[in-house]
């Protein structure tokens, strides 16, 4: 590492710590020539990932746009703010977990659905409604019938979250 002062190569690390997120790491080094202290930040540089478009077109995955969607589908209902940030979160680490640098569109909407559905059905059913671009009222209709059939009436919970199917 160069120092920023006199770009002396020699420099030597005074101190590491690991950040709150553990995965970035500060060190604080110290010039052996001109006796400079400085910082540097040291990360994993994640892969890009991907999206493939259902038209082939490539675009990089942005997370802030995988945001905005779930925060529109999620708007005016009884889940806290954060949840869309959360469930973006996830979708990421799932998606860079899975290995590959290209993934299709349809899998992003697979998971941001599984994660709506979790949340709020309301809201997977807005989500849904754009995603899966329903022809007709049939269509949405059996979207519905095929969720509240996993709901349980009792207790007001989806019974996919118990793991029945």
């Amino acid at each position: 590492m160069r120092c920023p002062q006199c770009g002396e190569r020699d420099t030597r690390v005074v101190d590491s710590r690991d950040l709150d997120d553990s995965a970035t790491i500060r060190r604080r080094r110290e010039c052996g020539s001109c006796s400079l202290r400085f910082t540097t930040y040291e990360r994993i540089e994640a892969p890009r990932l991907v999206i493939v478009k259902r038209d082939g077109v490539r675009q990089e995955f942005d997370r802030e746009k995988l945001a905005s969607g779930l925060r529109k589908a999620l708007t005016r209902r009884p889940v806290p703010a954060s949840a869309a940030e959360q469930a973006a979160d996830a979708i990421e680490a799932t998606l860079r977990a899975e290995g590959m640098t290209e993934v299709p569109s349809s899998r992003v909407g697979q998971l941001a659905m599984a994660s709506l559905r979790e949340l709020d059905q309301i809201a997977y059913i807005r989500f849904a409604s754009v995603y899966q671009s329903f022809d007709d009222l049939e269509d949405l209709k059996r979207e519905v019938d095929t969720l509240y059939a996993q709901w349980s009436p009792k207790d007001g919970v989806s019974s996919a979250r118990d793991g029945a199917r």
